[in-house]
């Protein structure tokens, strides 16, 4: 199974998708969360955006669940401006980060980043009939006092063990979660935002080697299920057998094409930014994923 290979509001119907008895794909196309359940609790990787905490509510719901964890895997706004209102409506689950993830999200700088954004991602949304009845917030996300977890930390959820993997290259405070019973494997954005069919844009905004030996070291656990955070939960072992490889050709190629580039950054930022923001990143704002191309160009000179 490789989902999202079409990207209409007719394929939010098969959400929540169930995996098997431990693993549930919520939100839509756009953004995962997935839910992990052993014999004793349940845990909720993903917070989402604004627009999506609706929606995955009522999929708890319809699942008669109550996330017992919040996991998230990383503070771009992408992957937590849901976790305020998820997080009422579970008071009583505690909020499980990387190290680094609360210094990232509370610094000055990331509140203006962090509301706009999610601004834009429930317009887009909203344009791809994938309504809210929530509001964008207006407050960055906090993650004071959250529970912070090293790599290779277990958390017992009665019979299943989840295994934080802390990893590097994409952003601060990364942790990505293994299932190794059940060889479960979901990998947030540390493979690149997916685009269905046609590879990924990459994401090495912290590092360049560091998010090659990422992709390296999670090949190396060979999941049977691998869950990304944007259109992609991928069971099909021949798609297993060559997605690393994929991720690691899609940042191989913009390397190389910035290395070998005689202009300016600014330009090949530009152009980058031209060849990626259509499709399915297109939910993002123009702005956000230029800075993000700006940014793949700076780590490629500093090697």
């Amino acid at each position: 199974m490789l989902l999202g290979q079409k990207n209409t509001v007719d394929r939010q119907d098969m959400f929540p998708l169930k995996m098997n008895d431990h693993l549930w794909v919520l939100g839509n196309d756009y953004f995962h969360l997935y839910l992990i359940k052993g014999e004793k609790s349940c845990a909720l990787v993903e917070m989402g955006i604004s627009a999506t905490t609706t929606t995955v509510l009522e999929q708890l719901s319809s699942l008669r669940k109550k996330p017992d964890y919040l996991i998230i895997t990383h503070p771009h706004s992408d992957h937590v401006t849901g976790l305020d209102d998820l997080s009422n409506v579970f008071p009583h689950a505690p909020v499980i980060a990387g190290n680094g993830a609360e210094s990232f999200i509370s610094h000055p700088k990331a509140a203006t980043s962090l509301i706009a954004e999610d601004k834009h991602m429930l317009a887009a949304m909203t344009s791809l009939g994938l309504h809210s009845s929530q509001t964008a917030i207006t407050t960055p996300p906090s993650l004071s006092g959250c529970k912070v977890v090293q790599d290779e930390e277990e958390l017992d959820l009665g019979g299943l063990k989840i295994r934080f993997l802390e990893v590097k290259g994409h952003s601060p405070g990364n942790i990505l979660v293994h299932v190794p019973s059940i060889n479960i494997l979901l990998v947030s954005d540390s493979l690149g935002n997916h685009y269905p069919g046609r590879g990924f844009f990459p994401t090495f905004f912290t590092g360049y080697n560091d998010y090659i030996k990422t992709i390296d070291r999670l090949e190396s656990i060979a999941p049977d299920i691998l869950g990304l955070a944007h259109h992609g939960l991928i069971t099909n072992k021949k798609e297993l057998a060559k997605i690393f490889s994929i991720a690691r050709g899609c940042a191989h190629d913009v390397r190389n094409y910035v290395i070998n580039e005689n202009r300016n950054d600014e330009d090949i930022a530009q152009d980058l930014f031209r060849f990626y923001y259509t499709g399915e990143l297109a939910v993002y704002s123009p702005n956000n994923i230029l800075n993000c191309c700006r940014l793949l160009v700076r780590r490629i000179r500093e090697l």
